[in-house]
């Protein structure tokens, strides 16, 4: 269940242009199918069987019939090409219900074998097969596997537990299933990296140029450093930095920037690129060959991550079109590339000049007002107007410049209105021009939580009135979903936003919730009030202390830490949980109710657009106090544990 689920995040990311910006809602609509597979369960009809068929018919419709989001907004900025396509309350809705239908299919199986055993002992292998499921797509995501790795263990295992007779039917459903995985996974081009499908080409109108896209979005175009305009030079000639004993390149990509550096006689260029094959490419097939290059150091880390590990000075440092197209994980609206544009991350990049020091970033914005926020940003941090070079007049690449020492350059930046506010560690949203949630998501989450509210009713077969016995439940899936976007988001900050460190964090979040399983089970219930004492303490504590203090420590007590302050919570949920659901008569039922709670918890996450991360902690603190409370209501009227089995089927 959980490698279909973050295969669907990846493939239909890949597959459907621009919905990588939105895989959240790929993730939610895996929460609505599994609450929705464990709530049906109980019914006579397996539809466990018919998984292949509804796995070939989605990958088949995508296949058949592309689409692709319709992204503009003037106050969201979305980085690709010209926006087309259906609107995004068309298409997200309906990918949501999609993915749903599929996995509740899946779920619909897991259920039945989760109501043969006790609620504990079901929960705890669920777990455990969780962590199993994270470890193996971790693995093929080291190994750079295409889809068809990820098709062929699925297929492996679904045919492993099918029924013997569904088993002869079901095979030739399975065998399309990874042909058509096969034919999508490769051709002309076409490789997979952890975070993308990546394809090469020669464009028509620059054949002399190696075009890369990333999951169908133009991204890079490789070529040699004479022919690239003098905006990428101005770091070198504007603060007279010619020769520079050191330079830093964030976002260096296919090696275009490194290239550059070279002709400007870089005797050290520090080259970090968070896409290792990307880098492989330009390490291939770059006509400079720049990486083969022994001034060149290649690191393959996440950018701010990086530099707040070094206590390396430099004389130029360089933030190259860093944008990655995609989001850190399925459960927040952080992209890949948020934490380097944030105030904090600013002033890293002054601490790390060496004297007479230059910083250049430069982009093409789309909108003046992100190139204003930037430049605003700059002055802050580094009290003095940078430099602007632009490669054509109007909408087209822009250069910031600034530097320690005053600079000599033809335009300096003059903002066109006001100015927003710099982008925080805390508010990590630079391509949002307001704190506030924008109109797209708002009418889309609408019609996801209408057309979630209508299947629980008809496929669930339960209401408003038949999940009164596990309204607690159901309020902890939302404060645990809340919970673990939390953590994910800072572990980003704290150790780079990596796919490696997010595989680590959502293990790290499973082998905590396992632990309380396994305390549960071999201890004497502890008092529930007391749990939720400690656990509602221990997100004060998460929440008064300031992400700062932690980036301020050296690494291995920064890990100690952030595990400690992430992790607690995290334990003592699940030993509330696991106490609460030990209880339960209808495990199904009450598994199903929680999952559908995380997926509301996945759409509350959109708070943080207006509080910021940290105080969605206060938020999560809330519901388990509503949780506690709600349970407790529950005993008092007679929905406890007693009365649970009479939740109709």
């Amino acid at each position: 269940m959980l490698l279909v689920e973050l295969g669907l995040i990846r493939w239909l990311g890949a597959q459907v242009l621009y919905l990588s910006y939105f895989s959240n809602f790929v993730l939610l609509g895996s929460f609505l199918g599994i609450g929705l597979g464990f709530l049906r369960s109980s019914r006579p009809t397996n539809i466990y069987r018919w998984a292949p068929i509804a796995l070939v018919a989605l990958f088949t419709f995508v296949m058949v019939f592309p689409v692709e989001v319709n992204r503009s907004q003037r106050d969201l900025i979305f980085f690709g090409g010209r926006p087309s396509g259906l609107p995004i309350w068309v298409v997200l809705p309906v990918i949501f219900m999609a993915v749903a239908a599929v996995m509740a299919t899946i779920a619909d199986g897991v259920g039945r074998a989760f109501a043969t055993f006790e609620p504990l002992e079901a929960y705890r292998l669920d777990i455990g097969g969780s962590i199993a499921g994270i470890a193996m797509f971790s693995m093929l995501a080291l190994l750079h596997a295409p889809p068809l790795a990820w098709a062929a263990i699925v297929v492996v295992l679904l045919y492993g537990t099918l029924d013997r007779d569904d088993r002869r039917t079901q095979l030739p459903r399975l065998a399309v299933f990874v042909i058509v995985l096969g034919v999508m996974s490769f051709g002309d081009g076409v490789s997979w990296s952890p975070y993308y499908k990546v394809r090469t080409f020669h464009p028509a109108e620059l054949p002399d140029s190696l075009a890369i896209n990333v999951n169908g979005i133009p991204h890079q175009a490789i070529q040699p450093a004479t022919n690239r305009s003098d905006l990428y030079f101005q770091p070198y000639a504007t603060g007279g930095k010619s020769n520079p004993s050191s330079v830093l390149i964030i976002g260096a990509g296919s090696g275009n920037d490194v290239s550059t550096a070279l002709l400007a006689g870089a005797q050290s260029v520090d080259a970090v690129e968070i896409d290792p094959r990307i880098q492989e490419i330009g390490a291939q097939r770059h006509p400079d060959r720049p990486y083969s290059d022994p001034r060149v150091h290649v690191h393959i880390d996440d950018g701010r991550a990086f530099i707040e590990r070094s206590d390396k000075k430099y004389d130029v440092i360089i933030l190259g079109l860093p944008d990655s197209l995609t989001l850190v994980a399925g459960q927040s609206s952080l992209r890949l590339e948020s934490y380097l544009f944030t105030k904090e991350a600013f002033e890293s990049y002054r601490d790390h000049l060496a004297p007479g020091g230059v910083f250049t970033m430069y982009n093409i914005y789309r909108e003046n007002w992100l190139r204003d926020r930037y430049a605003g940003t700059l002055v802050e941090v580094f009290g003095s107007r940078p430099c602007q070079a632009d490669t054509v007049s109007g909408n087209a690449e822009v250069a910031l410049t600034v530097g320690l020492d005053a600079l000599n350059c033809g335009t300096v930046w003059t903002p066109e209105g006001d100015v927003a506010p710099p982008a925080t560690d805390d508010h990590p949203f630079p391509y949002l021009r307001e704190s506030k949630i924008p109109g797209l998501y708002l009418s889309t989450i609408a019609l996801v939580l209408l057309g979630s509210a209508l299947l629980v009713r008809t496929v669930g077969g339960i209401g408003i009135r038949g999940m009164r016995p596990f309204t607690d439940l159901f309020a902890m899936g939302v404060a645990f979903l809340l919970l673990g976007s939390k953590s994910v988001v800072q572990f980003a900050l704290l150790f780079g936003t990596t796919w490696f460190v997010n595989a680590l964090v959502f293990a790290g979040i499973l082998i905590a919730v396992y632990i309380a399983i396994e305390v549960s089970k071999r201890t004497k219930p502890i008092n529930r009030k007391v749990l939720y004492g400690a656990l509602l303490a221990s997100i004060l504590v998460a929440w008064l202390v300031p992400l700062s203090a932690l980036l301020s420590l050296d690494l291995p007590a920064r890990f100690a830490v952030a595990t400690a302050l992430t992790f607690a919570p995290v334990f003592i949920a699940n030993l509330i949980f696991a106490q609460r659901f030990a209880e339960v008569a209808s495990s199904t039922a009450a598994f199903g109710a929680n999952l559908l709670g995380a997926m509301v918890g996945g759409l509350v996450e959109y708070i943080a657009l207006i509080t910021g991360y940290r105080n969605v902690l206060l938020l999560v603190g809330f519901l388990y106090f509503v949780a506690a409370l709600l349970e407790r209501s529950a005993r008092s009227s007679g929905l406890g544990p007693a009365t649970v089995s009479a939740l109709p089927a």
